[in-house]
């Protein structure tokens, strides 16, 4: 038997998750934070010349996943639309679902990290990427002194 999801899954999980739970989406409140779920799941690996990122994006194409570097924080945007669509033997429908979404993470790189440097590859549903380590290029003080007459 078919019954709507007004609770999401499981009825409990919702309503024990609600207080208790960051980046919860509540079905009578809304989204308190951008809730990504099982997306975006990310691991980071330090090596001696950068760092390797793999980024689980189950789901997506990819023409859904965007990658900017602005300001020294990388951010990757993944977007999907998607519709799902049951019908019986007479061609009525039974079910009929849609679904849109947008989440996005957001990564301090540096300021030397150019978009160039950093390679990426999406792969059975994994976005992985290589971002090299980058000296912060120290910055010179300059002694400015204020002359005094007298």
């Amino acid at each position: 038997m078919m019954t709507p999801a007004l609770f999401g899954e499981n009825l409990l999980d919702d309503f024990f998750g609600f207080p208790f739970r960051r980046n919860y989406v509540s079905p009578f409140f809304g989204e308190s934070e951008k809730h990504t779920g099982n997306f975006m799941q990310t691991d980071v690996k330090e090596h001696d010349k950068g760092y390797t990122v793999s980024m689980n994006l189950p789901g997506f194409k990819k023409e859904d996943v965007k990658g900017e570097l602005k300001d020294g924080y990388l951010t990757i945007t993944a977007t999907t639309n998607t519709e799902n669509n049951e019908k019986d033997d007479a061609g009525k429908f039974i079910r009929r679902e849609r679904y849109s979404g947008t989440c996005s993470r957001s990564f301090y790189v540096g300021e030397n990290v150019t978009q160039e440097e950093i390679r990426a590859k999406f792969e059975d549903g994994v976005l992985h990427l290589e971002i090299p380590k980058k000296e912060a290029k120290p910055i010179e003080e300059k002694s400015r002194f204020i002359s005094i007459e007298g």
